[in-house]
């Protein structure tokens, strides 16, 4: 850019993500909004919530077009179905950048490599049992981020001969409420289970107290996330061994200044970036910085 051209400012910032229940979405808010300080002290940003509630979602979109905002970080409850939306806070001359899951149309998506974080998760799980076992995956919502996850784990899995997959597609909602029902459910169905990978730590942490409830010892679990109560659940004698952390924090930094550039005609070299995940076990749990940590 030419000295000439005045630099077009960020004067608000709106965020809408899936749960601000979720503490890996209210460190994704805080991320943003310290990089838009750093860029503009005087910025407003606005984070709303939209409990994965599709004409919800539509409707904060909506609110940030009225109230004028330059930068939309969006998190989407379908990547789909949300394309109209995207195209309309576009037309008013709002960049829309993605975070944590891809979504139609948008100008830049910032996530996880979740593939890798599956595969990482799930080659630990294969090494661990030695190559043989019985195993399950517990699936979620079908929403980018989680579908390249599983894809990532099936390939681990299909490389292993010794390795059998007893399910697949449970959905466990993304949440501790659900991880908890869908493994009273295999554990009822199934009498020998030796490893389960979950989507995300909050179901990995309702699959491990169901086990705990029927007894069932000798599972290994593992997840994605890298979340606070993860931390916990790895310092403690729970079956869950390993988590491939994500940043939330990076990763809306990452989204605010890819945005902030494309809102000054700088678009990035590549539409999406990924951030390498990090596999969190039991062995260098304590040396993790974790998520709440500020940088």
């Amino acid at each position: 850019m030419s000295g000439v051209v005045q630099a077009r400012e960020l004067k608000a910032v709106g965020i809408t993500v899936g749960s601000l229940g979720n503490p890996y979405f209210v460190t994704l808010a805080n991320g943003a909004k310290a990089k838009a300080q750093q860029i503009n002290p005087n910025v407003k940003v606005t984070a709303v919530s939209a409990d994965y509630d599709l004409s919800k979602q539509f409707t904060q979109i909506d609110n940030f077009i009225s109230a004028g905002v330059d930068l939309i970080l969006l998190n989407a409850t379908d990547p789909v179905a949300i394309e109209p939306a995207i195209k309309k806070a576009q037309k008013a001359g709002i960049v829309v950048v993605a975070v944590d899951v891809g979504a139609k149309g948008v100008d830049a998506t910032v996530q996880t490599d979740n593939e890798l974080a599956g595969k990482l998760a799930c080659k630990y799980l294969v090494d661990k049992l030695g190559g043989k076992g019985n195993v399950i995956i517990q699936n979620g919502p079908q929403v980018t981020a989680v579908t390249d996850r599983v894809k990532g784990c099936k390939a681990v899995f299909a490389a292993a001969p010794g390795i059998k997959l007893l399910s697949d597609d449970q959905d466990g909602k993304g949440s501790r409420e659900g991880g908890l029902n869908a493994m009273q459910g295999y554990l009822t169905r199934f009498p020998k289970i030796d490893g389960l990978f979950t989507i995300n730590d909050p179901q990995a942490i309702g699959s491990d107290l169901a086990a705990k409830q029927l007894k069932r010892s000798g599972i290994i679990i593992t997840s994605v996330d890298g979340a606070p109560d993860i931390e916990a659940a790895l310092k403690s004698g729970t079956s869950i061994q390993a988590s491939s952390s994500q940043d939330p924090w990076a990763q809306a930094q990452d989204a605010v200044a890819i945005g902030y550039d494309i809102l000054n005609g700088k678009r990035p070299a590549k539409p999406v970036v990924l951030l390498a995940p990090v596999l969190i076990t039991h062995d260098n749990v304590a040396t993790y910085k974790g998520w709440s940590s500020q940088r």
